[in-house]
């Protein structure tokens, strides 16, 4: 998006510390990213459900970590752009479609989990994998098609002035501002009420339950928390921006003063956002020892060429705890692979 000079904006200042971020992202979450799409590559074989979001989820992260070199050459260049105007539109929408693509994914695992934990015997033939892949594939048209319009507001300017950079559009146009208002209603207040509800509901049933020990209910506390907190940290502070921003431009005559002000702290709170790709992988993949054991034996299998054996692991993910949870109770025992 093309960004308008009556903004008096300092790109220079958030060169370091974003490019810094990005290059850590991007060192850490490509293998991280790919191992996780082989290894839920490797379960979706077997039918796991719950591998097929985490599928489509590392998709979208390794698409997003490969425009992330352009970024970084972008930021040490003072915000400008010295590719083609489409290869800044196309860049745009990706970053866009990643971050949207990645809170509705987080939303569907959170809600597949609660099923499994709240009505595991229904949820046997509730949950089927054909039922997650055309989930997945109505997220990603979806989101796609809402953004759209990155294309039409990548051509906004300043009648004031231009120049070479991308992505910004200051100050802001009333389509962008109208644009973030859904974007914050829509793409990140309804998703976190999702997340945090079927959360609490899982660590409620958990604490409750007769036949899991203090350690696995708080495994299970934790992971729990964790997937609120890291998606509070990773997408609010930058929706909670792009409010401030819309409703600055709605209020204001000239907005330029508070985007002058705010410009390094948005630059900060758009970064959390691509470290979110990084996360993600140890989150639900990485986070329970038998997982990691099995990832381990399916690496070799794989290099063996060798046709994998079904197993429970995805209870093991649901619950993000050792294999030692399948030794629970019969009724407390959550469902293997669907």
């Amino acid at each position: 998006m093309t960004n308008s000079t009556a903004c008096n904006i300092n790109y220079s200042q958030a060169a370091t510390p974003q490019s810094t971020v990005y290059s850590l992202v991007l060192i850490f979450g490509l293998p991280t990213n790919l191992v996780t799409l082989v290894l839920s590559t490797l379960k979706i074989w077997r039918k796991n459900v719950l591998s097929v979001y985490l599928f489509t989820l590392s998709l979208s992260d390794l698409i997003y970590l490969g425009t992330i070199p352009h970024w970084i050459s972008y930021v040490k260049n003072s915000n400008k752009w010295d590719y083609s105007p489409i290869s800044c539109q196309i860049t745009g929408y990706i970053f866009f479609n990643n971050l949207y693509i990645s809170i509705f994914l987080l939303c569907c695992i959170s809600i597949d989990r609660c099923l499994v934990v709240l009505q595991p015997l229904e949820s046997r033939r509730r949950r089927q994998r054909r039922t997650a892949v055309a989930v997945c594939a109505t997220i990603w048209v979806l989101v796609m098609l809402i953004h759209t319009p990155v294309f039409i507001m990548s051509n906004l300017q300043s009648t004031q002035a231009k120049n070479d950079s991308c992505f910004e559009t200051l100050p802001m146009p009333p389509l962008v501002a109208k644009f973030n208002y859904a974007r914050f209603c829509v793409g990140f207040s309804i998703p976190f009420g999702i997340l945090v509800s079927t959360n609490l509901l899982i660590f409620r049933r958990i604490q409750s339950s007769h036949g899991l020990n203090l350690a696995q209910k708080t495994k299970a506390k934790y992971l729990a928390l964790a997937v609120i907190f890291i998606f509070l940290v990773c997408f609010a502070p930058y929706h909670i921006i792009l409010l401030s921003r819309a409703v600055a431009h709605t209020m204001l005559e000239n907005s330029c003063w508070f985007e002058e002000r705010i410009y390094m702290v948005s630059t900060v709170f758009l970064c959390l956002c691509t470290v979110n790709s990084v996360l993600n992988p140890f989150l639900y993949m990485f986070s329970s020892e038998s997982v990691r054991q099995e990832l381990v034996r399916d690496l070799r299998l794989l290099a063996c060429n060798l046709a994998p054996q079904e197993t429970m692991t995805e209870s093991a993910i649901l619950r993000g705890s050792p294999g030692s949870l399948m030794s629970a109770s019969p009724r407390e025992e959550l469902p293997g692979e669907n």
